[in-house]
């Protein structure tokens, strides 16, 4: 995670769009959304938004091993959640999409492709354990569990996982940017690089039980590391498309094909790390981050190269940084994007109501997002809300939510409402019709 300012940017679509630079992209020209159909109607319906759940999953935070509740429990309380409120079982919920970080710990030092590229790594003492020191734990307890919380979604209802860092099989320190412990932030640790979605496909490859058949799931990309589905809600259809951390150029080439496919269909990315709290790109290029392989994409280079550039993309959901953040921009076509990032895995409340003091208790507290749009009325719209699974309450029903966790996401100085907006407000969607139509929907299979 890292530490940004703390402000909400929404960039309208009247704004001036920017230019696009010739040969900033290897992809073809930008895809105008097609003409609007008309639709019978969208009803109201709800996307569920499943942030971090690496500290959940982590095998230390479980009784086993001296954690004073199960972590695993509550990530399994989620899913429950989820699939007892979707349109199946009577609720209104049509899709969930999962933000990426699903596991903690890596599996190897460095995987068999990066070494055959001749990547190099090196002994790094500044670096902390979780990142850099493989754990057999990831692949005999952690991923066997997300599998475990999965199949409580698999059956109920369309859903989507995207590869975030923690889920890669390897990170680690690149020797030509080494440690630098009198530095502050990443320098401090030196450059990391990460590589590998083996220990990911054996979990949601696009032949996993979770997937392989189903007619939802429409396209897959690197095993399943970028996957495409489709969802309905009343007569309308939606394309959702996952792209894994740090697209690289094959991802979002893949993912432009997909567009083509389903063309003028409303289209939702999810990515794991793209919005930080200030609602500005998550620039992973900045030497004081973290170094890119020269064939990935960081978020600037997502939207630059891909998002800005396809009409019928009104939405981005990503994780990564703790807290969240919010940003309206427009792409080349004047139309806004909505980009929303919302992150909870910091969050320690019900590990400080067990007697845990320190912060490496860190959990998430339950808290999820739930996504309800309004898309049949005079102006459309999505509430968004912010619902914890263990309190079994949304964050405007905690008396004591900003006294909680306010300060921990940096944000004291913002007044307790102003807190409180960040996980409870409604989105306008104003030029959905005139990008989509007087009701969403339409393309082919």
């Amino acid at each position: 995670m890292t530490n940004r300012g703390f402000r909400f940017r929404a960039a309208c679509a009247s704004m001036a769009v920017a230019v696009f630079l010739p040969g900033a992209s290897p992809l073809p020209g930008p895809v105008a959304a097609a003409a609007p159909r008309q639709q019978r109607g969208c009803g109201e319906f709800t996307i569920a938004v499943i942030p971090d759940t690496q500290n959940y999953v982590d095998y230390q935070h479980q009784k086993a091993t001296g954690y004073p509740v199960d972590g695993a429990e509550m990530f399994f309380e989620q899913m429950r959640y989820i699939a007892d409120h979707a349109k199946g079982a009577g609720g209104d919920i049509v899709f969930a999409t999962h933000l990426g970080d699903v596991w903690q710990h890596y599996s190897l030092w460095m995987d068999p492709g990066h070494a055959e590229r001749g990547f190099k790594g090196m002994p790094n003492s500044q670096s902390s354990e979780v990142a850099e020191s493989p754990r057999k734990e990831t692949r005999s307890f952690e991923i066997p569990t997300a599998i475990k919380g999965f199949r409580l979604l698999s059956g109920k209802l369309p859903f989507s996982v995207v590869p975030g860092n923690h889920d890669f099989d390897a990170l680690w320190t690149d020797p030509e940017h080494p440690a630098q412990p009198e530095q502050r932030g990443r320098l401090k640790t030196g450059i990391r690089h990460l590589g590998g979605v083996a220990g990911f496909q054996s979990a949601f490859s696009d032949q996993s039980e979770f997937f392989k058949g189903q007619a939802w799931y429409v396209a897959s990309h690197d095993g399943g590391a970028d996957s495409a589905q489709v969802f309905t809600a009343g007569s309308c259809k939606f394309l959702h498309i996952g792209l894994q951390y740090q697209a690289p150029d094959e991802s979002l080439a893949w993912a432009e094909r997909v567009l083509y496919r389903f063309p003028g269909v409303p289209t939702i990315v999810t990515t794991h790390d793209y919005l930080d709290r200030a609602g500005e790109h998550d620039d992973n290029s900045n030497p004081d981050n973290s170094i890119l392989d020269p064939r990935d994409n960081n978020p600037q280079m997502l939207w630059d190269k891909f998002i800005s550039r396809h009409d019928q993309i009104f939405m981005v959901l990503s994780g990564h940084i703790g807290g969240q953040g919010y940003r309206a921009e427009p792409n080349l076509y004047g139309h806004a994007v909505h980009q929303i990032m919302a992150d909870y895995q910091g969050r320690w409340q019900v590990a400080k109501d067990l007697g845990r003091k320190d912060a490496g208790a860190t959990l998430g507290d339950g808290w999820l997002r739930l996504m309800t749009f309004h898309l049949d009325g005079d102006k459309p719209d999505v509430r968004v809300r912010t619902y914890s699974t263990h309190y079994g309450k949304f964050s405007t029903e905690m008396k004591d939510y900003a006294a909680w966790y306010k300060g921990h996401d940096g944000m004291s100085k913002l007044t307790d409402a102003d807190y409180l907006r960040r996980d409870d407000f409604t989105i306008d969607l104003g030029d959905f019709r005139s990008r989509f139509g007087a009701r969403a929907g339409g393309g082919n299979r």
